[in-house]
């Protein structure tokens, strides 16, 4: 049985953003913790399989990576990572961030999408139906 999620982490997301991505992720886990992160020191803090972290693709704040996919990278190997899901449109970058040891993730059009509460349910290790 998968850890249960007590964190929704969005990491390096602009104030602009991180209003839908909170509330979309206050619907799907109410009784998990929604954090926004945009430093790099601060993700030890939820650095556990208890996380489900949302990163941006290009990250807004200060953080030891290049990009989203190479904060992913660099989280991925740990003893005990976080779920991970890239958020980002291009179809390449979200490849690159599963490579990395993502899981599948969604873009930023995809907000409005009915199917993503239930993508995001399965990232959450909940059933969909």
């Amino acid at each position: 049985m998968p850890t249960p999620i007590t964190h929704v982490v969005l990491v390096g997301h602009c104030g602009f953003d991180s209003g839908p991505l909170g509330r979309l992720a206050q619907s799907v886990a109410p009784d998990a913790q929604v954090i926004g992160i945009n430093v790099h020191k601060q993700l030890a803090d939820v650095a556990h399989p208890g996380a489900l972290w949302l990163v941006n693709r290009a990250l807004d704040g200060r953080f030891d990576a290049a990009d989203g996919i190479d904060l992913i990278e660099q989280h991925a190997g740990a003893p005990t990572p976080p779920r991970q899901m890239l958020v980002s449109n291009y179809p390449d970058s979200q490849a690159a961030a599963e490579a990395a040891g993502a899981l599948p993730g969604f873009g930023k059009n995809d907000l409005r999408d009915p199917g993503l509460a239930g993508r995001l349910r399965g990232a959450l290790g909940e059933s969909e139906t």
